[in-house]
């Protein structure tokens, strides 16, 4: 795995085609990772390499990780890429609900 330092992270995105609603800053494996995604969700992403550019969480929710404390709201994991967006997984917290 290979760490590339950048000031213009946005123009990073833009060519990785990373919808604006859904930007943040990681990349695993050749995609996209943005928000607070959950290690199921990437662990399952990786197991099935799906055709797609990565993996968003949008927003903050409460419950995701690093947003523990107070009242768990459920949120979606999108999958995106070229095809467009799609739920890929649902949780409360870290509890997988879909």
């Amino acid at each position: 795995m290979q760490t590339i330092e950048t000031v213009d992270l946005d123009a990073v995105k833009t060519r990785l085609g990373v919808p604006t609603d859904l930007a943040a800053c990681h990349q695993i494996a050749g995609h996209i990772v943005e928000g607070h995604v959950p290690a199921a969700a990437l662990e399952r992403f990786l197991a099935e390499k799906p055709n797609a550019a990565g993996l968003a969480v949008p927003g903050m929710p409460i419950g995701s990780p690093g947003m523990e404390g107070g009242t768990p709201e459920p949120y979606d994991v999108v999958l995106f890429g070229p095809a467009g967006r799609r739920p890929y997984m649902r949780f409360l917290g870290d509890k997988i609900l879909g």
